[in-house]
This record gives C-alpha cells, structure tokens and sequence, in this order.
C-alpha cells in the first residue's frame, strides 16, 4: 500500500479513536477545562496526530498509550466525583479576590493574576467599578464570578414585592420548514392551533425558517426570505385593550344605572378589574 493512502487511512481511523474516546471522556473536555484536563487534551491531541503520520510499523502503540490516557482520565473523574479532597487536590479551590469592594492583593498575586487582567475579567460581567462588587471570586477553572453590593443589584420583582408566576420555556416548532411535534405538545398545543396562528400571519408552514413558542403562547417566526417582515403577535396587546374596554364599559353601566345596589356593583367590579389591569400590564405590554 502506498504511503498517501496509508496515511489517508490512518488518520481516519485516529479521527474516529479520538471521537469516541472524547465521547467516553464527557462533555467537560470541551467545555472551561481544569488543570488535568487541559493536559489531558493536550496530549491526546498529540498522540493521535502521532498515530496517523508517524510511518513506523509500531505506530498501533501510540492507541494504546491513547487509550492508557483515556483510562486515567476517566479514573480520576471517578475519583474527583467521590472524594472532596481529591478534586480541591486535582483542580485546586476557589480563592475571593475581591471582598466588600476591597482587592485582596494577596490572594491575587497567589493566582498570579494582574489588576489589568482583573479588570478585563470584570468588565466581561458587566462590571467597570471593583468597588461595587461584594465579592469575587476566581473558579479553579479560572473564570471570575462576581456578585455585586446590593445597591448595585438590577431590581427584580422580589424586590417589590411582587411574586410571578413560573415562567414555561420557550419551544421550537417549526425549523425549515418542518413542523416539530414534540415541542408543540410540551406547550399544550397541536397542528391545528399552529395553522391557525400561520393563517393569521399570512404564512405558509414551508416559507418558515424558524418558528417559536413563548411563554405566552405567541407565535413568532423567521421566513427564509430576509426581504419579508412579518409583524410580532398582537395577542397580549389585544388582551390588554380587550381588559380597558371592559373597564370602561362597567363604568358606563355604574353611571347610566339608577338602581343603587347595581351602580354600587358595577363600581366595585370596575374597581377590582383595574386592580387587575395594573398587576398584569407589565406582562402585557413587553
């Protein structure tokens, strides 16, 4: 067999070893890496490069030694699962930074991170002043984690006061052009409810690109055609406008009435529903 094509064949084959080893090994070899992992990546790379160009006829011992690397790999992942001390041992522990404001100058030479790279860091969480974090601390797989003083917090509902409802995950049910079942059930809804949504739109099911479900059960979707535009649903402004005008339709009753016990009710249920109006508006109006 001729060297091109030996070559050709090999590094097919340390192309498929590599892929299925990485799949044994999880999908923490491809995301923030720890020490060992890092090495790990770095030599398996390596190797399998090694096996498919290296043109001696022991190459086949370069997959063992692949395969060695895999085992450890796993082992210690077994290891670092069942034991605390072994992953603070193996990947080392989160160090704070920065506390009540203040940079811990200590700590961040022990990291052997500068105040440049520090602030690059921060500035990557939204961060432009040390002094309106809480504290920082760095992870062992050297991301910075920041949590800011309260004051410098975004407000949410919990801080008003207000609980919310759960919030359901949007869906995707439709993805070029193709209708997908699964989601849509997940959402309550069918095809029938899909078409009628698309109808409303003046869209055909296999002009779609892309087609998603919110919380709010709107449909939103994306045409394969950039040039054409098709508006946001109106549902939620539709309901909204649908609420005032009842509003001010018992109004109308509770003045046009001269029976006292039935202005006195319309007054009441015109009452309660703007009580309402004013809770649910922030939904309805994003």
């Amino acid at each position: 067999m001729s060297d091109w094509l030996l070559i050709i064949l090999r590094t097919l084959l340390a192309i498929a070893v590599l892929f299925i080893m990485t799949k044994l090994l999880g999908k923490r070899q491809i995301s923030q890496l720890s020490l060992f992992e890092y090495i790990t990546g770095i030599t398996i790379g390596s190797l399998a490069a090694y096996t498919s160009l290296e043109m001696d006829q022991k190459w086949h011992l370069s997959v063992i030694s692949l395969s060695v690397w895999v085992g450890v790999s796993l082992g210690i992942e077994f290891l670092q699962i069942k034991s605390k001390k072994a992953r603070d041992f193996i990947d080392g522990k989160p160090r704070v930074i920065i506390k009540d404001g203040k940079i811990l100058e200590d700590n961040l030479k022990k990291e052997r991170l500068t105040t440049d790279e520090l602030m690059e860091q921060l500035r990557k969480k939204d961060v432009f002043l040390a002094s309106d974090v809480e504290f920082a601390i760095m992870e062992p797989n050297g991301e910075i984690n920041v949590l800011l003083t309260k004051e410098n917090q975004p407000l949410t509902p919990k801080h008003l006061g207000i609980t919310v409802a759960p919030v359901k995950e949007p869906q995707v049910v439709i993805m070029d052009g193709n209708v997908m079942d699964e989601p849509l059930a997940v959402m309550g809804l069918n095809r029938g409810w899909l078409d009628a949504e698309l109808e409303k739109l003046g869209v055909a099911i296999e002009n779609v690109l892309f087609g998603q479900v919110d919380a709010y059960g709107q449909l939103y979707v994306d045409l394969f055609d950039d040039q054409i535009r098709v508006p946001k649903p109106q549902n939620k402004a539709t309901l909204l406008s649908t609420l005032k005008k009842c509003e001010a339709d018992l109004e109308m009753f509770s003045l046009s009435t001269t029976a006292p016990n039935a202005k006195k009710m319309y007054e009441e249920c015109a009452k309660e529903l703007e009580r309402v109006i004013k809770e649910v508006r922030p939904l309805l109006i994003r």
